[in-house]
């Protein structure tokens, strides 16, 4: 079939801090904001971690950011998906600016936030054919002041995306030409809950149903080039949308006369080859509102739920006995059944953030010290108890790895040794029909 070569193997600037910056300084800038964690760590409300997949750097980036502007009710939270040469360091940008560009949108442009809805509703966004157009649909049945609130924060959401993606495209250093990332952040405040949503990282809720139990409510949509919405728009931009024959349950994004980049997704930031033929960086957003019902939210790349569904995610943070483990324990779960499920495949990078709400009313909450960022390491073993889940029939444990610091391995050689799983391809061979695979 000849030689493939992926976005990965082209030159690529070395891991660590961003271009201009340098490694110590950019840490230290980081530890000065109080309550913020970019790394693997636990805070009062929620706990992260990360690992390095088998292809490279480590393109996921995450943040939990506590007291917000300030405000003991309310935190941030976010995970970026880097992809292509220079996925890790788009993500790490789009990390380190989106929450203080929404920040100063939300409380300098509008004063004091506008949630203060109290009636438990829900709203959330319908898409229009074209998202990227604007949104005109009026919500019917819901109050003129829960109208006014979702459309005041779904407006600062999209604005700081969009001012994050231009930033991007004229930074002079970054080349975000074939690279980018996704992004799936929150805010909560008290009971209230906005989501954005940019690609396919997700967003999933652990709630108590009428019966009392456990289940999973996902509170995203994945973004993918084959969702009916997202497709509609890229081929009205020219774009083709299909899968390669070697992997036809993988829906890529394509230019329209050349079999390249081959985007796993529908929506992000960078990327700019494609933003003239149907991607877009504009995120969706909703609304929600927590009840006594909800007991945490898990935010994770593409690397866990590619692998784990939803229910299992709950189920393995739910058995967490502490809850400082939780995010942990997802990604120890997550690497075994890469291994299980794709036996001849680099496993992919996972990075997950539990947030845990009303955590006053709970026992076996996080830690009530003040935020730390400390590393989960090896000397900070999980919880004896065993936590057992099933995967296509067979019972997988998760692990605990050597330590913590895998993530933090440098170089951007990013194998072609199995095809499946990559979310950019640069190039691929001639097919023997060139046209796009009917779907």
């Amino acid at each position: 079939m000849g030689s493939c070569l992926t976005a990965e193997q082209r030159p690529a600037a070395a891991a660590g801090a961003a271009p201009g910056v340098k490694e110590g300084e950019g840490r230290r800038r980081e530890e000065e904001v109080p309550g913020r964690i970019a790394g693997n760590g636990v805070g009062n409300a929620a706990c992260l971690f990360t690992r390095q997949g088998r292809k490279g750097t480590n393109q996921d980036a995450m943040v939990v950011w506590e007291n917000f502007n300030g405000r003991t009710d309310t935190v941030f939270c976010g995970v970026f998906d880097g992809h292509g040469p220079h996925g890790h360091i788009v993500a790490r940008k789009v990390r380190d600016t989106l929450p203080s560009k929404l920040r100063d949108l939300i409380y300098d442009d509008y004063g004091e936030s506008p949630i203060s809805n109290s009636d438990g509703s829900i709203l959330e966004e319908t898409l229009s054919p074209y998202a990227d157009a604007e949104d005109k649909s009026p919500m019917s049945g819901q109050k003129q002041e829960h109208r006014e609130f979702f459309c005041t924060m779904k407006d600062s959401f999209r604005k700081a995306f969009k001012v994050t993606d231009k930033e991007l495209k004229l930074h002079r250093t970054i080349d975000s030409i074939c690279s980018g990332s996704t992004a799936v952040t929150l805010i909560k405040q008290g009971h209230d809950l906005i989501i954005g949503n940019l690609g396919d990282s997700r967003a999933v809720l652990g709630t108590r149903d009428q019966n009392g139990r456990l289940v999973a409510h996902q509170l995203t949509v994945d973004l993918k080039p084959d969702h009916p919405r997202e497709a509609r728009r890229i081929k009205r931009c020219n774009g083709r949308v299909f899968a390669h024959q070697d992997e036809p349950d993988v829906a890529r994004l394509w230019l329209p006369n050349c079999n390249s980049p081959g985007l796993a997704m529908a929506r992000a930031f960078g990327d700019f080859c494609l933003k003239d033929f149907g991607l877009i960086c504009v995120p969706e957003v909703s609304y929600r509102q927590i009840t006594e019902k909800d007991e945490f939210i898990v935010l994770a790349t593409d690397g866990v739920w590619d692998v784990l569904t939803n229910q299992e995610v709950v189920d393995v943070i739910a058995s967490c006995s502490d809850h400082s483990f939780a995010a942990r324990s997802v990604v120890d779960l997550a690497n075994q059944a890469w291994r299980f499920k794709y036996p001849t495949s680099k496993t992919d990078d996972c990075a997950t953030i539990c947030l845990f709400l009303n955590k006053d009313d709970s026992a076996g909450g996080l830690p009530r010290s003040s935020v730390t960022s400390k590393a989960i390491g090896s000397s900070q073993r999980a919880p004896a108890r065993s936590r057992k889940l099933r995967l296509s029939s067979k019972r997988v444990i998760p692990e605990d790895v050597e330590d913590g610091s895998d993530s933090n391995i440098s170089g951007d050689e990013r194998s072609f040794e199995s095809f499946t799983r990559l979310n950019t391809l640069l190039a691929l061979p001639k097919f023997g029909d060139t046209s796009p695979t009917k779907k």
